[in-house]
């Protein structure tokens, strides 16, 4: 689910994917806090899947492996967007996906 928000635009931990996901993994039933969602980027960066930047200037600028992100973000600096291995393991299986096309959960 991780790995879906950050595939279209580059996305901000605190500003979008942990509302989105716990969002998402609330409709089926559990919790996702703060520290799964970076763990889960940790994990996708270590793959190869994502990657880190500082979107803080005109151009973003690509991070060297997975940046600390112990404090919530409140100027919204850091960012995560796939990679073309990403995209592709994405594209490549949709078994994974929990809803319907109506957004309703799937048995």
């Amino acid at each position: 689910m991780v790995l879906d928000e950050i595939c279209d635009d580059y996305e901000n931990v605190d500003q979008i994917i942990l509302t989105d996901v716990a969002r998402d993994c609330a409709k089926l039933g559990f919790v996702v806090e703060r520290s799964h969602i970076v763990n889960a980027l940790g994990e996708l960066i270590e793959g190869g899947l994502a990657k880190a930047y500082l979107l803080s200037g005109a151009k973003p600028e690509e991070l060297l492996g997975m940046p600390s992100l112990d404090v919530v973000e409140e100027d919204f600096k850091t960012y995560f967007y796939v990679t073309p291995k990403g995209k592709e393991l994405h594209l490549s299986d949709e078994s994974w996906r929990p809803f319907d096309d109506e957004g309703k959960p799937c048995p």
